[in-house]
């Protein structure tokens, strides 16, 4: 049985997961699991993963969560090539610092900025107060600065001259708030410049094929407020929860 994974990418970790799958070739088989509908919270799929999140990949018996510690399983199983996940212990703790960090900086502030710029707005009818949306960027630049004097420095990459996890794992967590019509590189030259490499990495095809759904979020919710009345109800009590 072909390895499963199950993910939505509107997911910033499913994308990381998905896009790495791709990139080295490695068979799986990809279940939809459609955030916007409620299905983490379906009985079949908390039989899959009580914790009711995404991604999680299936390896025959077993059942894997949490992102990072998918990437890790299956840089080590399928032996992707050094620059993922070095061995080399110096660098192999660089890349685990990085996603260490990145759990309570980028990934959640990204997320917010892209719900309070974004996602807010199309479910309330009217934009968030300017203090809350400028609160919710500033705290992103500050990591955003972090990142690029503590982790990305003047290298390539964050480990040096190749892509590596914690690349993969920064840019589609910064790819977030795109979705809402906001760059968070924007004059930024140095990290602007990094994600075109990452870009030239991963492939230009793959990476546009996985950012597409997370670009037209605002439009699918759109939709779904004009066709599924009911559905909307509980999606905009989720959205105006997170993104206070």
């Amino acid at each position: 049985m072909a390895l499963q994974l199950y993910g939505d990418l509107n997911s910033q970790p499913s994308r990381s997961v998905y896009i790495f799958l791709k990139k080295n070739n490695i068979p799986f088989e990809y279940k939809e699991v459609r955030l916007f509908m409620g299905e983490q919270y379906s009985e079949e799929y908390q039989k899959i993963n009580p914790l009711g999140k995404v991604p999680v990949i299936k390896d025959g018996d077993f059942v894997l969560a949490e992102s990072v510690a998918i990437l890790k399983y299956l840089a080590g199983k399928y032996r992707t090539p050094e620059h993922w996940y070095p061995t080399e212990l110096q660098q192999r703790a660089r890349v685990d610092e990085y996603l260490a960090w990145q759990h309570f900086s980028l990934r959640p502030q990204a997320a917010k900025v892209f719900m309070i710029k974004g996602l807010v707005p199309v479910v309330a009818g009217r934009p968030e107060p300017e203090a809350s949306v400028k609160e919710a960027v500033d705290e992103l630049n500050q990591s955003l600065e972090k990142f690029q004097q503590k982790f990305l420095q003047d290298k390539p990459f964050v480990v040096g001259a190749e892509i590596s996890l914690a690349d993969l794992v920064a840019i589609v967590e910064l790819m977030q708030p795109l979705g809402a019509g906001y760059d968070p590189l924007d004059g930024r030259t140095p990290l602007m410049a990094w994600r075109e490499r990452v870009k030239a990495a991963v492939g230009q095809g793959l990476f546009d094929e996985v950012h597409a759904p997370v670009l037209n979020t605002q439009q699918s919710l759109q939709w779904i407020t004009q066709n599924q009345p009911a559905l909307f109800e509980g999606l905009k009590k989720i959205i105006l929860k997170k993104g206070k």
